[in-house]
């Protein structure tokens, strides 16, 4: 039989929680650094895409730059814009024509109160609307009043602006209009 007998003068220690608790740090710490380097890699692999994709558009703004060079180069040439100038000015004509007198002489039937009688229009194509300079006759102010709310409230005018406003002459006006009215207005129907 044996005895174990420690005469040691000082007890033997054991390091296992030691070495339990460094592993375990050794464990996570490894973990960490897998996880940290996974998303460096990660970070790295979209940033060279976008990095790729950058290029890409720059290339491409470059070739659409060049482009759009060549064809003012091309459309500054002399015949070019000649011709140009000259599709501008058909354009206008032909809208110009295309202008529905008949639709809004029908609008204007609609929204014209008793007293009132249009003396003359004036429309004008700009940029894509038609504009169109009044010049009204009313025998009244109410009258004048209620064909400036309609004119305000209808769909087919918009902008309704009040150029000038004078009182006729009525020794000189046979049709007994006491004012005359110049509107411009914005025809919004094509």
């Amino acid at each position: 039989m044996k005895i174990r007998l420690n005469l040691a003068t000082k007890a033997l220690e054991t390091h296992r929680r030691f070495l339990v608790g460094a592993g375990l740090t050794a464990v996570v710490a490894g973990l960490l650094f897998l996880g940290l380097g996974w998303h460096v890699y990660s970070a790295r692999k979209v940033d060279y895409a976008l990095r790729a994709r950058t290029e890409k558009m720059r290339q491409e703004m470059a070739k659409l730059e060049a482009q759009r060079k060549e064809l003012e180069r091309y459309f500054s040439q002399k015949d070019i814009a000649n011709l140009h100038d000259r599709a501008a000015f058909i354009n206008t004509i032909l809208d110009a024509r295309s202008f529905n007198w008949t639709l809004m002489f029908m609008d204007l039937e609609h929204i014209l109160p008793t007293g009132v009688r249009v003396v003359s229009i004036e429309p004008k194509q700009v940029a894509g609307h038609v504009e169109v300079k009044l010049t009204v006759g009313a025998t009244s102010d109410e009258a004048e009043l209620k064909f400036e709310r309609a004119l305000e409230e209808s769909k087919e005018f918009t902008g309704v602006q009040v150029l000038n406003v004078h009182n006729a002459n009525p020794s000189g006006n046979p049709n007994g209009d006491r004012t005359v009215v110049q509107l411009s207005t914005v025809y919004s129907r094509l």
